[in-house]
């Protein structure tokens, strides 16, 4: 692990750290484990239930996601028989338990006809027994897949949150990072989902793609703001591998500092409030509500190829990939898995004492609830400056305040949450990581 001062002078966007540890740290389990026993000593009165839908219009130049482009005929039918198995399997496993939260991610689920997104919510309620009008639910979109028919089957089943990647407002923008689309055809899908009435838009955009300005990036926020989105979401852009960015070897100027904190005064000045790096909440969105839920604390059943799930003790899922050709291997082998084999998970990681602790801290401490010293030590009965001496160098480099109440990154901090959330891994998670084989 390098020093916080020295991965300070480099880059402040060196990792997005938005799950601890990441998924390119799992690898195959030996024995696999049994759902029932894994989920045997887990809290399960406040879940979150994420189902998983691996289909795209195409693939975005800056997506790394598990998602197939334009899946062949049959294909998204196939997947569509298999999550009920799946989700019977997993239901039995976890026994009595609660949903405190539901989610459809992908991919982009509204690719999905109507009558396939009406399986998924059906698997969701029916078999998995989350009550969908008493919980917050959300589901993403794209400009290119939203339809009125859509967004009202939507409504009607207690959605209450549509978050739609835009990315840019700027039609040459768009096209160079490998996302062709119309801002007219933008502009109608927000529209249509302002008129269907959902309480939380979330708008997705990223600063630094290919050929942005300070300016057309603060062109595009405005863009957003004129829909009022009660959240916005802004991205910086990473470069991965196998994505379409990723293979390019052209080269442009990295203003996403600039972005960032441009985006942020704008935003502030509109009455937005930062909740992370990343996500901004209007003043006009509605209180949340609904069940207790805890990221920190609580566990997530991932469905579908693609989902991961949490317990303490475990982080579990499918194989992933980029690639279009270990994307589509890994959907056919989902789909082929007799039922019984969704008892049993073989791919994942399991945490010990030590990474539970460090997985805490990160989560808690990259978001505006920070570090709180009671809810540390109600959890682990342990002091997180013990546990982790080097968080005592954050305050010394401005980047947190520390009070009776716990650890608050300040906005300095805020700003380097890509190098603050690496900086916190363990040695072993940074040598999985960086051992993992893309494909």
């Amino acid at each position: 692990m390098k020093p916080l001062e020295d991965m300070l002078k480099e880059s402040p966007y060196q990792a997005y750290t938005y799950a601890y540890p990441h998924k390119t740290a799992y690898r195959p389990l030996r024995p696999p484990a049994r759902l029932d026993e894994l989920w045997a000593g887990e809290r399960r009165d406040a879940l979150f239930l994420y189902i998983h839908g691996p289909f795209c219009e195409m693939r975005c130049g800056f997506c790394n996601l598990f998602t197939q482009a334009k899946p062949k005929t049959g294909l998204a039918e196939a997947y569509l028989r298999t999550l009920p198995r799946q989700a019977t399997r997993v239901r039995a496993a976890l026994g009595e338990a609660c949903f405190a939260r539901f989610a459809v991610g992908g991919g982009t689920p509204t690719q999905l006809d109507v009558a396939g997104l009406e399986a998924v919510l059906d698997v969701a309620e029916t078999i998995m027994g989350a009550e969908l009008k008493a919980l917050p639910v959300s589901v993403e979109a794209s400009p290119e897949t939203v339809t009125e028919e859509k967004l009202a089957l939507l409504a009607e089943r207690g959605v209450d949150r549509l978050s739609i990647g835009i990315q840019t407002f700027i039609e040459a923008e768009a096209l160079a990072a490998g996302r062709p689309q119309k801002t007219a055809t933008v502009e109608r899908a927000l529209m249509l989902i302002r008129q269907a009435g959902f309480a939380t838009l979330n708008i997705d955009l990223i600063y630094g793609l290919p050929g942005q300005t300070v300016n057309s990036w603060l062109a595009s926020v405005r863009a957003a703001l004129a829909f009022a989105p009660e959240e916005l979401y802004l991205y910086p852009l990473y470069v991965r591998p196998l994505t379409g960015l990723g293979r390019s070897e052209r080269a442009w100027d990295d203003i996403r500092r600039c972005c960032y904190r441009e985006a942020r005064l704008l935003l502030m000045d509109e009455g937005y409030t930062q909740i992370s790096m990343r996500m901004f909440r209007a003043g006009h969105a509605p209180a949340e509500a609904g069940p207790v839920y805890c990221c920190q604390e609580d566990g997530m059943v991932g469905l579908g190829c693609g989902a991961r799930s949490y317990t303490r003790a475990l982080h579990y899922a499918n194989e992933y990939a980029v690639g279009a050709r270990g994307v589509r291997e890994i959907l056919a082998a989902f789909i082929a898995r007799p039922e019984d084999s969704f008892d049993f998970t073989d791919y994942g990681l399991r945490l010990d004492a030590a990474e539970q602790r460090r997985r805490y801290v990160i989560q808690s401490l990259l978001s505006h609830e920070g570090l709180v010293f009671t809810a540390y030590a109600r959890r682990f009965g342990t002091d997180p400056f013990t546990d982790l001496p080097q968080l005592a160098e954050l305050e010394p480099q401005g980047l947190a305040l520390q009070n009776q109440e716990g650890l608050f990154l300040t906005p300095a901090g805020v700003e380097h949450s890509d190098v603050i959330g690496p900086w916190l891994y363990s040695d072993e998670m940074r040598r999985l990581m960086d051992a993992y084989q893309w494909h």
